[in-house]
């Protein structure tokens, strides 16, 4: 991402970022990781961490994950899912993010939330 001054800036170099609670993943348009946060590298130390980066994300994911990045990248629209694994529950929220109204890639946010939370619906009248 370019700063003020024009130059690149990384995921791993953006402030706010880099020790954001949540993992943070960043992909091009074909699907190549081209960065990740500090809790992202932690997340995904046993398939690689830092050393994902440059790699394609189709190639880290089994079906039917694989075809549904495909389509994400191809569809231009955001995807949100929760899971669990280990009695850790997350919130997966998967978006095309833009540089200057070009389609520059996706970002993956890895949430932890608690096991039951609540839900407020608002703008609603009682």
């Amino acid at each position: 991402m370019p700063t003020e001054k024009g130059e690149e800036e990384t995921v791993e170099e953006n402030s706010w970022v880099r020790e954001f609670g949540g993992a943070v993943m960043v992909c091009d348009r074909q699907g190549i990781i081209t960065g990740m946060n500090e809790r992202a590298a932690v997340t995904y130390a046993e398939d690689g961490g830092r050393a994902l980066i440059g790699r394609s994300l189709l190639d880290c994911h089994p079906e039917p994950s694989r075809t549904k990045l495909l389509g994400l990248l191809q569809s231009r629209q955001p995807n949100a899912y929760t899971i669990e694994k280990n009695g850790v529950k997350k919130l997966i929220y998967q978006a095309p993010w833009f540089e200057r109204g070009e389609f520059r890639g996706l970002v993956e946010l890895s949430l932890v939330i608690p096991a039951e939370m609540p839900h407020f619906v608002r703008g609603s009248e009682p």
